[in-house]
């Protein structure tokens, strides 16, 4: 299946349609940035804050969440237009060649990876600011760039909507200008993040090209450990109240 999509996509750049997975992650993006436009407009855009991606916040304060919540987040018009035509005109390729699980699965690894990378090199790097908040789904969307120029490296899209140029030249140059502009400071839409989701796009397919027989499934592995770790902490809070049950006991005896 995969070599027969492959040949489809072999020439030209075309309309791949909207299938699931794409579709859903559009209708998402969309809605959310509408709420939070009406949550401006009457004082409520407080509440996004707490989704928005502070590295301070998720290493200080466990904000967790926010390594998946800013992805839905969009700092204006241009923003999420730019965004989620991206998404569609290279994520619905990767869809249809994946399937809607995989595709979904290799969305999310990317955009929180790019989200660990804002988080670290923020931290590690003299220049970043871990009291910044990053935003916008542009690491994931990176991460699909990545994953079209390894499967459909010489298919042709238009630079601008003008010149034609190979997928494999398209992404170099992006990555290239992402790499150049992550010196400066950080602007919210943060640089660290493009070259995360590059990174995790590149880990992701070369893991799937490596292992072809094996499933590649990093969500679901970090879900089985959220999971563990619960049961593991339930378990212990289930042994402090059996102590402290018997040591309840031991007094009234005495």
């Amino acid at each position: 299946m995969a070599n027969r999509v492959r040949s489809r996509f072999s020439g030209m750049f075309y309309t791949p349609g909207f299938p699931p997975g794409v579709k859903w992650l559009l209708i998402s993006n969309i809605a959310i940035f509408v709420a939070g436009y009406f949550a401006g407009l009457l004082d409520l855009d407080r509440l996004f804050r707490y989704l928005l991606l502070s590295p301070y916040e998720v290493l200080h304060s466990g904000f967790i969440w926010q390594l998946a919540t800013y992805m839905f987040l969009h700092g204006g018009f241009s923003h999420i237009i730019w965004n989620m035509l991206g998404l569609w005109m290279f994520g619905a390729q990767v869809e249809l060649t994946w399937g809607t699980r995989r595709f979904l699965n290799f969305y999310f690894f990317c955009g929180i990876g790019a989200g660990v990378c804002v988080v670290l090199l923020n931290y590690l790097l003299p220049w970043g600011s871990p009291m910044s908040h990053t935003l916008g789904s542009s690491g994931a969307i990176f991460g699909i760039l990545m994953a079209c120029a390894l499967l459909f490296p010489d298919q042709q899209v238009l630079w601008a909507f003008l010149i034609p140029i190979k997928m494999k030249y398209f992404v170099m140059i992006y990555g290239t200008i992402a790499f150049l502009m992550s010196f400066q400071a950080n602007t919210g839409v943060s640089e660290f993040a493009h070259l995360g989701g590059l990174l995790f796009g590149y880990v992701f397919v070369r893991q799937l090209r490596s292992r072809p027989r094996v499933q590649f499934d990093p969500l679901s592995s970090i879900q089985g450990a959220y999971k563990q770790w619960k049961l593991q902490r339930a378990k212990k809070k289930f042994q402090v109240y059996l102590r402290k049950q018997d040591g309840d006991r031991d007094q009234r005896i005495h």
